[in-house]
């Protein structure tokens, strides 16, 4: 007679460990973004405080844990996944601090940055083609899984309910008290869908009249690093197409602008998907003086720069 072995203890952070430390970011106010937008407040939600740096620090914790409760996660199981970069170096950080190893398949042309912080963490990385970008990592990483499933915990970022739900039981929870429940519309882009997934279930539940407006990039050959351009790409099985109030298509280029004026007019040094999102928040706002009404508009700071200095776009 044989036994399954025992799933190994869920040890939850304490009050002072370092993974107690994601969530409850700063919300913060962009006056200067909105300065040509009379009864218009600009909030970004600062996702660089977390310890990893960016708002995936929230999900892959969500999706380690619960891989740890259900079983599927045990100390013998690498931890496998595809990524674009952000939810891996999470993966690492907590892999590291819980005792896992960690195997990611990601774009060969991810930034410089990123490959370096994953290598810090001890992550074993396995480059895709860049033409393919997030869905030739995502096709590698199914393929490396479905030869050897005994040997890994696949938490699948795109198909897992953990990743959304973490938004919608904290993140979104955050963002109302925040604004005092003042929000009126919520604005963020989409890799694999869940910030805004689960974000907006929180706030049309409990937020009357609420809209949530989604971003994407305007092609399916753009440089919005970890954004999905849903018409083209392999759409995550979390993402609800019918969730979004409406949808801002962004130019690349546009994004990067806003990256180099946001850091020049409030101070603050964002990645990509923040600029693709603040692009996003004031093509909203504009919509809204249009109309002649106020509005309070929330958008994700995803993550900070750090990760994107060595891109040319800062020179321009």
């Amino acid at each position: 007679m044989s036994f399954a072995p025992a799933p190994a203890p869920i040890l939850r952070p304490s009050a002072t460990s370092l993974l107690a430390q994601i969530g409850n970011t700063p919300l913060l106010r962009l006056e200067r973004l909105a300065t040509d937008l009379p009864g218009i407040e600009l909030y970004g939600k600062a996702e660089y405080f977390n310890p990893g740096g960016s708002v995936k620090d929230r999900a892959a914790l969500n999706m380690i844990l619960d891989g740890e409760r259900t079983g599927r996660l045990r100390p013998d199981r690498i931890i496998l996944d595809a990524t674009s970069g952000n939810t891996g170096i999470a993966y690492a950080m907590i892999a590291a601090a819980r005792g896992y190893r960690v195997r990611l398949c990601l774009p060969q042309n991810a930034s410089e940055e990123r490959k370096r912080m994953l290598r810090a963490y001890g992550a074993e990385m396995i480059f895709t083609d860049p033409a393919e970008g997030s869905d030739g990592a995502i096709r590698k990483c199914h393929q490396i899984y479905e030869a050897d499933p005994d040997v890994y915990f696949y938490p699948d970022q795109y198909s897992n309910p953990a990743n959304w739900k973490t938004h919608y039981e904290h993140t979104g929870v955050e963002i109302i008290g925040q604004t005092g429940g003042r929000i009126t519309h919520f604005v963020t882009s989409m890799g694999t869908s869940g910030t805004f997934m689960g974000v907006s279930r929180r706030l049309k539940r409990d937020v009357p009249g609420v809209q949530c407006i989604s971003a994407q990039p305007s092609s399916g050959f753009h440089g919005l690093e970890g954004l999905k351009h849903m018409p083209t790409a392999i759409v995550p099985a979390i993402y609800d197409p019918t969730l979004a109030d409406d949808n801002v298509w962004v130019e690349t280029e546009d994004a990067y602008a806003m990256v180099r004026r946001v850091a020049r007019e409030e101070g603050i040094l964002v990645g990509i998907s923040s600029g693709a999102n603040l692009v996003a928040a004031r093509a909203v706002a504009k919509q809204v003086v249009e109309r002649g009404e106020e509005a309070v508009i929330v958008t994700m700071l995803c993550d900070n720069a750090d990760k994107y200095l060595s891109e040319p776009f800062w020179n321009d």
